[in-house]
Order: structure tokens, then C-alpha cells, then sequence
């Protein structure tokens, strides 16, 4: 069902246009808190011509959250999308942002869709810079992201979207929870920035972020080139290309976690020579034999091995 406002249906056709949907017909499922981001998701989805399922997790947190989920299962409803309700239990608590995101993210599974806008990204680029971050941390939320379609509207848009649709937006009062990170970049940092700046930093950051990530993706395929097991085309490589490459190459070995610097400058000395074996957190080694590396399950204890015999440390995790 198509939003039924004849003055809203312009505006709608030109977000859809900046949106990044699956072509029409594709089955999506999307994550609705009831929010405007969220809620302005399901017109502009619909509107898409995608066949969509919304997906309300309530994390039992607040009271009033059973209205809540009414809210966003009549909003369902009335753009004809059909709808599914999950209760998680998330204690209060230390991390309970985290753990919350996590117990969501497990409701929707890998492939649903979110409603993060431009404005989301730029608090997300923030905060990896204030955690400590390379390249990578710029290219997150970078779209097109199968995941985000609204990365290229703002906040303000989804608000006026849902005004304009006549949809009652749930307030969620932990957006203005300050123990919550985001929060208080997005409430005291942001505006802060503007302030100095006399511009809008959301822009300036996403803008920034774009020309980095392609930066990034050129340094990924150049990286991409090496063969990580060949040892002396390792050593010989520039350091950024070689960390790129070995970073990829052993992200599985951690379940998909980057290896940290640490870690990576010991498998070089391997590579360089300096060590026949270095064992990685988990327990698994990289190991040298006739200029060849190679990953083993099971390590020696935590030790490296210089190429002299004699032990070269223990590795700490991170």
C-alpha cells in the first residue's frame, strides 16, 4: 500500500529515489522500534514496492512498551506490511546499550533492514575516533549499505516524512539517557561542532568519511594482491599492505574479529624471519617452513620462537 497522502506523495517518491531498497518484490524484513528513522523506514520500503515484514523486539526496559508494539504493529497495518512481535528480557546494568543492540540484532537476523540515517553514520564516525580507529572506522554505515537504505536521508527528513504521514512516533526517553555515548554526541558534541564550525558537521564527517573509504577500498584490493603466506613477498611489502593483508587473512582465526597491532607485528617477524613461529590469541600459530606460512590450530604455549631457538616472549591478549 502506497502512503494514501496526495500531497505527501511527491516527497515520498523523491526519498524513495535517495533510499537504497532491493529492486521491487524483494522480501524484506525491517527492524521498527517505532521511531521516526524506523517508522519513516516502512513508508519509504513500502513505497519501494518491496514485500515487507516489520519486526518490533521489545526489550521489556520501560514501562509502556506493550503500547509500543501496538503502535508499530497498527503502523504495519495500515501500509499493508505484515508484522511480527518478539519480548526479549535485557537486564539493566552495566553495558545495557551493548547487550541491548545484541539481544535485537539476534531477533533480526543478518539480513534485516534498519532505519540509520546520515546523522547515525556521523555519531558512528565519532565515536570510533574517540575508541581510537583507522580506515575501517570511517567506512562503516558507508552506503550503498544492503543493510541501511537511509544512509543518504537525514534525521529531520524521517521526522517531517512521519509528520506529514500523521504517524504517532514512539519517544524512546533512554535518546536521552546520558550514560549512553551516543547520546551525549549526538545531544552535546554534534551541535557543539556546528557551533564552532558554523557548519554541518554530520555533512562535513559523512562527506570526509566517503573520500576515505574509497581510499580504503583501493588499499583493500592492492592489499589483496599478496599472498600472505608467501614470506618474503610479505616482508617486502609496504607495512600498510602487509598489516591490510595479514589482518584479513587471519580475521577468521578470531571468529571475524580484527587482530590487533601486536599480534600482527609478531607474524611479521615471522615472515621477516626474526621468529620460526608466533602463537595468535585463541591458541592457533602462524609457523615458517622453507618461506611458507601458515596457520596451525594449536600453539606452543604462548611463546614465540626466534629463528635462534631461544624463546622470544609470551604473548599477552589484547
Amino acid at each position: 500500500m502506497r502512503p494514501r497522502r496526495g500531497a505527501n506523495l511527491h516527497s515520498v517518491d523523491a526519498l524513495v529515489a535517495r533510499c537504497d531498497f532491493p529492486p521491487p518484490g524483494t522480501a524484506v524484513d525491517l527492524g521498527v522500534s517505532g521511531g521516526a528513522d524506523s517508522s519513516a523506514l516502512v513508508v519509504l520500503a513500502v513505497a519501494s514496492g518491496c514485500a515487507v515484514t516489520v519486526v518490533h523486539v521489545d526489550h521489556g526496559l520501560r514501562a509502556g512498551s506493550a503500547r509500543e508494539t501496538e503502535l508499530v504493529a497498527a503502523l504495519a497495518a495500515r501500509y499493508g506490511a505484515a508484522f511480527r512481535g518478539v519480548k526479549v528480557d535485557v537486564d539493566d546494568g552495566p553495558n545495557l546499550e551493548a547487550r541491548a543492540r545484541a539481544a535485537r540484532y539476534a531477533v533480526l537476523g543478518p539480513h534485516a533492514l534498519v532505519g540509520h540515517t546520515l546523522d547515525d553514520r556521523a555519531e558512528t564516525i565519532l565515536l570510533h575516533l574517540l575508541r581510537g580507529t583507522g580506515a575501517a572506522g570511517f567506512s562503516a554505515m558507508t552506503p550503498p549499505d544492503p543493510r541501511r537504505p537511509l544512509l543518504r536521508l537525514r534525521r529531520s527528513e524521517t521526522e517531517a516524512l512521519c509528520a506529514a504521514e500523521g504517524i504517532t512516533v514512539v519517544e524512546d526517553a533512554s535518546n536521552a539517557d546520558g550514560r549512553f555515548a551516543r547520546n551525549r554526541v549526538r545531544h552535546e558534541v554534534l551541535p557543539l561542532l556546528d557551533d564552532i564550525s558554523g557548519r554541518d558537521t554530520a555533512v562535513l564527517l559523512t562527506r570526509t568519511a566517503d573520500l576515505i573509504a574509497a581510499d580504503d577500498r583501493l588499499l583493500d584490493e592492492e592489499a589483496a594482491r599478496l599472498d600472505p603466506t608467501d614470506a618474503p613477498a610479505l616482508a617486502a611489502a609496504p607495512g600498510p599492505l602487509a598489516t591490510r593483508r595479514l589482518r584479513s587473512w587471519l580475521a577468521p582465526v578470531h571468529g571475524g574479529y580484527v587482530p590487533d597491532a601486536g599480534e600482527i607485528e609478531r607474524v611479521l617477524d615471522v615472515a621477516r624471519g626474526l621468529a620460526t613461529a608466533t602463537e595468535l590469541v585463541g591458541g592457533a600459530r602462524v609457523a615458517r617452513t622453507r618461506q611458507t606460512l601458515r596457520i596451525e590450530p594449536d600453539g606452543d604455549g604462548g611463546r614465540s620462537t626466534p629463528a635462534n631457538g631461544s624463546p622470544r616472549g609470551n604473548m599477552k591478549p589484547a
